[in-house]
This record gives structure tokens, sequence and C-alpha cells, in this order.
């Protein structure tokens, strides 16, 4: 059985199904399916795995393939472009749908493909990496970055339902699945202190990949999540809180040219960074700060940054974030576990003390 949750946006309103197996069951994708016309997009890692399971599934459909290179180095226009000419070439029409079968960059593309392929079309998420299917798979941002900047370039676009086979996640390697944990500890921070709660005492369960307990953590990020977008779709307001520890983040992945860090690995330590500041600037205890820095670290997540980045950098690069409104950062600060805000009043000092700090008001 497959947990069903719906993210309710009128008539952009789709579910997600959050289960074992679903990748074979024909019912999970028919019914959002408008045409006859598939394009599945995918890559170069996940297609030997999955592709031809997905394939059995919409063997009803005239269906098309596009693969991609793998990583966030090449969520580029460049490869948008590749997708883009296949779909002419094999011409599909207005009543296609897309597929989007792998992790958060080929979601992002197809994503930004479907919004904008003949004014845009119809696309479905088939999320196969755990931080995929918590966080980027849901809420209809996609995009691909700019080298100034991470996620740049893109649109809104809602897709038409989220399968989340959680029996994929067996193949992902170890520090994949270990990325996807920390945007699950970012949700318990952000909204829901008794979910987090649970991630300390449920953590070692969750690390053993054990059914039911990631059906449950994903099934729950994911209704925070819709929570969130269905009061704000466009971030106007109170979705910038899912940004918590991702100016950072952002930050880290730019300055390292997406070669060092995972996006889940760049968030757990933006995260810690988050936490640091909110103590700096009197939002949070310095024992929520450590809760939060303990579990990243228990969850064999990194807490600081390897190396040297220096602080003038991250504030450069944190100033072309698309979270800089009117000239001023906003950043999504704590004041207790559960609690996020946005905020665009800290003082720059305190952000230069938390980017300068090598010892961490977290510890």
């Amino acid at each position: 059985m497959a947990e069903r949750l719906d993210v309710d946006l009128g008539d952009r309103a789709y579910p997600i199904f959050v289960g074992e197996d679903l990748l074979t069951d024909t019912t999970r994708f028919a019914p959002y399916i408008d045409g006859q016309q598939v394009f599945v997009v995918t890559s170069e890692i996940v297609a030997p795995l999955y592709l031809d399971a997905l394939r059995d599934t919409l063997s009803g459909f005239d269906l098309d393939v596009c693969i991609i290179s793998d990583g966030e180095r090449n969520k580029t226009l460049a490869t948008y472009l590749k997708v883009i000419d296949e779909l002419m070439t094999r011409r599909h029409n207005r009543t296609t749908t897309l597929v989007a079968l792998g992790g958060g960059v080929v979601g992002d593309i197809t994503g930004f493909v479907a919004a904008t392929y003949q004014r845009g079309v119809a696309f479905l998420q088939v999320p196969t990496t755990l931080l995929a299917q918590v966080d980027s798979s849901v809420g209809g941002k996609t995009g691909v970055n700019h080298p100034g900047g991470k996620n740049m370039i893109g649109a809104f676009h809602q897709p038409r339902c989220v399968v989340a086979d959680t029996s994929v996640l067996g193949s992902l390697p170890r520090r994949e699945y270990l990325a996807g944990i920390a945007e699950i500890i970012k949700y318990g921070v952000i909204r829901d202190a008794e979910f987090f709660a649970w991630l300390e005492a449920n953590l070692a369960v969750l690390l053993d990949q054990q059914p039911a307990a990631l059906v449950y953590a994903i099934g729950r990020s994911c209704a925070i999540k819709a929570e969130i977008v269905q009061a704000d779709e466009r971030e106007a307001g109170e979705r910038a809180v899912l940004n918590f520890g991702h100016s950072f983040g952002h930050a880290l992945e730019t300055l390292t040219r997406y070669e060092t860090y995972l996006h889940g690995e760049a968030v757990a330590i933006g995260m810690v960074m988050a936490a640091d500041l909110s103590v700096r600037a009197g939002w949070m205890s310095r024992v929520d700060a450590r809760r939060i820095r303990d579990l990243i670290e228990a969850a064999g997540l990194p807490v600081r940054v390897a190396g040297d980045i220096a602080t003038e950098q991250m504030l450069q690069t944190m100033g072309m974030d698309k979270k800089v409104v009117d000239g001023k950062l906003r950043l999504v600060l704590s004041r207790a576990i559960g609690c996020a805000e946005v905020t665009d009043e800290v003082a720059e000092s305190m952000l230069r003390a938390t980017l300068g700090s090598g010892d961490s008001l977290c510890g």
C-alpha cells in the first residue's frame, strides 16, 4: 500500500505517492497522462537500473527517452537544450507528458523543459534519490544553474503527480542516501519539533533504510513541504523557510564548482551555520543549536567546511543568491527547533562571525 498526500493548489493540485514497488504500478501513472505521447528524461546512472521497468509500466503509450549526464555540473542550459532538441526531433506536441526519472538534477531540468516547451506541457516526477523524494520533486521549482549561482534560471511549474518509490533507494550510494537525510532533518528544524525528536530517537532505523521508517520520514517531509507550498506557491513569503541552510549551502556549492559537496552535504553545513547565526543573533538557545549539529553529525554528514573558503568569497556569492531582495540578504534563522523565520535584519558583523568561526556556537 502506498501513502497518498495531496498538494492542494486548486486546478494545479496533485498527489504524492510514497511506498514500495510503485514504479511498476501503472495506476500511479496512467491517470495523470492525458495524451498518447510520453517522453522520459533520465540519467546515465539511473537508466540501466530502472528505465526498463518504467517502459513496461508505460507500455501502452508512445514512449521516447532522452538520457542526460549525471551531476549538478550538468544542470545547465546546454543540457536543457539537448532535451528540447530531442523533443523537437521526435515531434512531440503540446499533449505530450514528460516523465522525470532520476534525482534532483533530472527533475529540475525536466520540469524546466516542461514549463517552457511549446509554452508548457505536463510532467510527472519519479524521483530516485532520497533527497529528490523529500524535497526537489515537490513544489514546482524547476530550473538550471548559471556559472554565477545555483538555480538562477528557471520557472514554477507543478507536476501532475509525484511517485516516490522507496524500493529504488536500495541502489543509492551511501553518500547520496545520507545527503537526503539532511533535507529530512531540515523539515524538523523549520516546522515540526516532534518530528525532529522522532529523528533523534529513530535515526538508526532510518539510516538502516527500514521500510516503515522510510515511508514515515518521506511522507512527513513531503507533508510539511506541501503545507508550506500551498500557503505560498511562488515564494512570496512563508515558503522561503524551506531555504534554511540553503543560502550558505548554495554558496559552498557554487564556490567549489559542485565538485566537493553533494547538495545535501552543503545544506548540512549550511544548517549548522544557520543555527550558529541564530544563536549569535539571540534567536536560538545553544542547547537547540547543539541538538541540530549533533543530529547532523550523527547522520554521517559534514558539519564544517573542508578546507579554506574566504569569508569575503562567501559573502560575495551569497549576495548573488536569489534570496537577496532590494540589496538585502534574506536569511532563514530559527527561534527554536520547529520554528524558522525569514529575516533581513541580521547584522553583517554577526554573519561574518559565523562565516569566519572555526569554533561554532553549536558545539
